[in-house]
C-alpha cells in the first residue's frame, strides 16, 4: 500500500550533522534504505520537514521506516495511506454511495 510519511525534524542534531559534513552520507543512507517513490524536503511550522511517498506491503515495515528518522533525527513521523485518483475511481463510490443512501 501506499503511504504518505510526514517527517518533522527538529533543529538538533541535523545543524550538527550539516556542521561536521556527515549529512551528505546520512539523507542517502536513509533515502536508499526507505526507497520513497518522490520525496521533498520542506519547512514545517519553522523546521526542517520532507514529504515521503512509499509503498509498504504491510504495516510491519512501518518501523523501519520510522527509526532512522527517529534515531538519527530526534524527528517526529507521521503516516498516512494515500492513494492516487486511479485508486480512488477503482473505490467504487457509486456503489457504496448507492448502498448507504
Amino acid at each position: 500500500m501506499r503511504m504518505l510519511v510526514n517527517v518533522r525534524i527538529p533543529h538538533e542534531p541535523f545543524n550538527t550533522y550539516v556542521r561536521d559534513g556527515s549529512i551528505a552520507e546520512l539523507i542517502p543512507r536513509v533515502m536508499a534504505e526507505s526507497k520513497p517513490e518522490v520525496v521533498y524536503f520542506t519547512e514545517q511550522n519553522g523546521h526542517r520537514g520532507a514529504v515521503l511517498i512509499v509503498n509498504v506491503e504491510s504495516a510491519s515495515h512501518i518501523p523501519a521506516l520510522a527509526e532512522p528518522w527517529f534515531l538519527l533525527f530526534n524527528a517526529d513521523c507521521e503516516f498516512r495511506i494515500v492513494m492516487s485518483a486511479e485508486d480512488l475511481q477503482k473505490a467504487g463510490l457509486a456503489e457504496i454511495g448507492a448502498k448507504w443512501k
